[in-house]
């Protein structure tokens, strides 16, 4: 069990270069925070019976006390990521303690093992801000969520941001495609299909096709495979904790997997073009991916010809309007040539996704409500 005393920071490349530091005089908690570390992937430094090494309570990470040593740490500077390790629930004075050295939780072995081996795999990986996360969903088929996917991850990559696009719709003919690189190296979906637990975040990005300077997660061209929900959260909570911007095209359907996947979404874009049908079709896809998606927001793609505006559009739909997106001359000769969507700065598309990433970006952190 893991009880907060205050809202304590993430543990980020800031805090240092260091290794997670434990601290105690206990041979059988050492022995359960070192298994903790091994499952982490993580090699600590350990300071058993005796004060940390000089600047390793700076540089480290992540801090772990023992409840029974924290008069060991009593006149080091506060800091975050410091943890206060115990066994006993009923200890009353280990609040006290944790008080005095400003610890961010207080966790009680071995109820709270899990949490604790995420937040160690979490230093170990230098864990900062996690990724803005984006969905794209098409209001009906065909409506263009695809290209708009594609040319926002094109667009984020061309502007210096760590980017990462993941193609969660197994019947959509694969993104890798529409961005030329399904000769590229690297893992897709099927090799990824038997993932349960916790992917690690540098390995993911390292494993898969790269092109237009963002990594990309597609599939191939066999015979389409179920992803287990299961496999969906450990995925995209690896790419989303390598920071930058997550864009995942995800399918108009729900099933249990597209529910993970929504579940990580931090602002999702409903493509809509301007016609009453797929105005009427968009309605039911937004009624359903909003019962989990809180954040979903409407792009009018054009022409408006039919009487339909873009602000009409996202009133009858029921959602707030992200904006309105013009068709593009010349987007398709433009792929069959080998330049995926967004790759002209000045277009259309690449204008939409510069101002879109401009708001849910102001800091590189949080999108904008």
């Amino acid at each position: 069990m893991a009880e907060s005393i205050t809202p304590g920071r993430r543990p980020t490349a800031a805090d240092g270069p260091g290794r997670t530091l434990i601290i105690t005089e206990d041979d059988a908690l050492l022995d359960d925070l070192l298994r903790l570390c091994a499952a982490a992937g993580a090699e600590p430094e350990v300071a058993f019976t005796a004060p940390p090494r000089a600047g390793s309570w700076e540089t480290a990470p992540l801090v772990l006390v023992g409840a029974e040593a924290t008069r060991r740490v009593s006149g080091e500077a506060r800091r975050g990521g410091v943890l206060l390790i115990g066994r006993d629930l009923d200890d009353p004075d280990v609040w006290r303690r944790a008080v005095a050295i400003g610890a961010d939780h207080v966790l009680f072995l071995p109820d709270a093992e899990a949490w604790l081996a995420d937040r160690i795999a979490d230093a170990a990986e230098a864990v900062g801000e996690p990724a803005v996360t984006v969905g794209v969903i098409g209001g009906r088929g065909g409506a263009g969520a695809s290209t708009l996917a594609c040319a926002l991850a094109v667009t984020a990559a061309r502007g210096g941001c760590r980017t990462m696009l993941v193609d969660g719709d197994p019947l959509g003919g694969g993104l890798d495609i529409l961005l030329g690189a399904e000769q590229t190296g690297g893992l897709r979906w099927p090799d990824l299909a038997d993932s349960r637990g916790r992917v690690n975040s540098g390995a993911l990005e390292e494993s898969l096709p790269r092109t237009h300077a963002l990594s990309v997660l597609s599939w191939d061209r066999s015979d389409a495979v179920v992803i287990p929900p299961q496999t969906m959260r450990s995925v995209l909570g690896a790419a989303r904790r390598r920071g930058g911007i997550v864009v995942v095209d995800l399918p108009r359907r729900m099933d249990e997997a597209v529910t993970e996947a929504l579940a990580q979404v931090d602002v999702g874009l409903l493509v809509v073009p301007a016609e009453l049908r797929a105005v009427a079709a968009a309605g039911r896809v937004a009624s359903r991916m909003s019962m989990v998606l809180r954040d979903l927001r409407v792009v009018a793609r054009g022409p408006f010809g039919s009487g339909l505006d873009d602000e009409e559009i996202a009133r009858l739909v029921g959602l707030r309007l992200a904006g309105e997106l013009p068709p593009e001359p010349g987007l398709l000769e433009a792929q069959d040539s080998g330049e995926p969507p967004g790759s002209s700065p000045r277009g259309p598309l690449a204008r939409f996704c510069s101002a879109f990433l401009a708001e849910a970006l102001p800091s590189g952190g949080s999108v904008t409500a």
